[in-house]
């Protein structure tokens, strides 16, 4: 009886732990390049994301040829120019929020953190701090962040050519609406 009554506490604990953890495979992430020449946005709304509450750690992964362009010739010269897809098909966040036993996600909310972590654009890994905004809610986590990455420092090159017409900064927003991982 003794062992039942223990096996029972640790099939709640475990269950409680998995219901910490959250998903997305439409997340969308937007950049932009704003210059007196040209405006840039290519946006991809099928980015996978996961977010485990109970540590704080979070995920991001998506395919560099998912974003379009209002203009197709601006989507193939992203793709086979600058962000070479075929040689580098996905960029990755891997990180975790900064002081994560201070969000209570038990209570509906906004929580605005840190989410410190390595990001990888076109084979290149840099160490990151993203601010973000969570809310909770009874639907589950919706997600924002806005940040901005620097073609250079991912070896983007950019031909003099069209150099003026992107930006030295790319404007990078992210949405997410997490679900419960049901396992």
């Amino acid at each position: 009886m003794k062992y039942l009554i223990a096996a029972y506490f640790a099939l709640l604990i475990v269950s409680s732990l998995d219901a910490q953890k959250y998903f997305s495979k439409n997340a969308s992430i937007r950049f932009y390049s704003d210059t007196p020449f040209e405006k840039i946005e290519g946006i991809n709304s099928s980015a996978s994301t996961v977010l485990d509450a109970s540590t704080g750690q979070l995920e991001f992964a998506v395919l560099i040829k998912g974003f379009q362009f209002d203009k197709a010739l601006l989507e193939e010269h992203f793709n086979e120019n600058y962000m070479e897809s075929s040689k580098f098909p996905k960029s990755t966040f891997k990180g975790m929020i900064e002081n994560p036993s201070a969000v209570d996600w038990s209570k509906h909310g906004v929580k605005k953190v840190n989410v410190k972590g390595k990001l990888t654009i076109h084979g290149v890994t840099k160490e990151v701090t993203i601010p973000s905004e969570f809310v909770v809610g009874p639907e589950g986590i919706k997600a924002k962040s806005k940040f901005n990455v620097k073609p250079q420092d991912y070896d983007i090159k950019i031909p003099s050519v069209v150099r003026d017409k992107i930006a030295n900064e790319i404007e990078v927003n992210i949405q997410s609406n997490y679900q419960l991982l049901n396992q």
